[in-house]
């Protein structure tokens, strides 16, 4: 169902690992190579480029002790594009926002908060370029999730006024994936302004990648991107003859 994505307007996607240390016996596995999955990717769809597909690795976290894996030089860690972190009290969440070196910290919309969005973690987090992730697949999934839902995205918005915001389906079925537009619109639910909305499905998400760029490689990295040319320059760059004759 991941690369359905192609058809509904995403040009990347995340295959999701996830553990949860409640669970016995759980232990970090080598990501799997998307072209082990994959023989041959879609072209993205209105583009001649293929689809994106990253490796992501979730980690839910109960216990202090469960971060010491994240502190840890893991090899198998630092093959994942993307490193994610669930957080289930408000200790581990101060600890993901201020020390943890992840890109994604995700916010529990099935139930409601055991505790409430404090403002120093939460601007740390987003000092460190670290988002927040919001799933929107149980909000149309049940009414009580999407109570859940909406009020602890608006809690949250309430501290962090929109910024550093990523949604995301976490879907399991083609069915429960919409379109980034879709999606953008759900966000105006949550709390969020219509640009902050896009940008919760566009560049907040690209900038997630990069982070992860740059936590793999502990240097940086360089994203370039064509500036629009104003309406104002490309008359100022128009010969004065053919002006001439553009107003004649």
């Amino acid at each position: 169902q991941n690369i359905v994505c192609f058809s509904v307007g995403y040009s990347a996607v995340a295959l999701n690992h996830v553990i949860d240390f409640k669970e016995k016996k759980q232990e970090i596995i080598k990501p799997v190579s998307p072209s082990e999955l994959f023989p041959s990717l879609p072209i993205v769809q209105g583009t001649s480029k293929r689809i994106k597909v990253l490796t992501r690795l979730t980690l839910v976290v109960s216990d202090p002790s469960h971060c010491n894996l994240l502190r840890s030089t893991s090899a198998n860690i630092r093959l994942y594009d993307i490193i994610a972190v669930f957080p289930k009290t408000e200790k581990l969440f101060h600890i993901a926002c201020t020390t943890l070196d992840v890109d994604l910290v995700c916010i529990n919309v099935t139930e409601k908060l055991p505790f409430y969005f404090r403002r120093p973690p939460v601007n740390m987090a987003i000092d460190r370029g670290i988002c927040f992730e919001l799933l929107y697949t149980p909000a149309i999934k049940d009414s009580t999730m999407r109570r859940y839902t909406i009020s602890n995205a608006i809690s949250l918005m309430q501290i962090c006024k929109g910024k550093n915001i990523v949604i995301s389906s976490a879907a399991e079925r083609a069915l429960e994936l919409r379109g980034p537009y879709d999606v953008a619109n759900l966000g105006l639910l949550f709390g969020l302004s219509e640009s902050e909305a896009k940008a919760a499905v566009s560049t907040n998400c690209r900038a997630t990648m990069l982070h992860g760029e740059t936590r793999k490689t502990a240097c940086g990295v360089v994203y370039t991107v064509k500036k629009p040319r104003k309406v104002e320059e490309e008359e100022t760059t128009v010969p004065a003859c053919k002006k001439a004759k553009t107003q004649a």
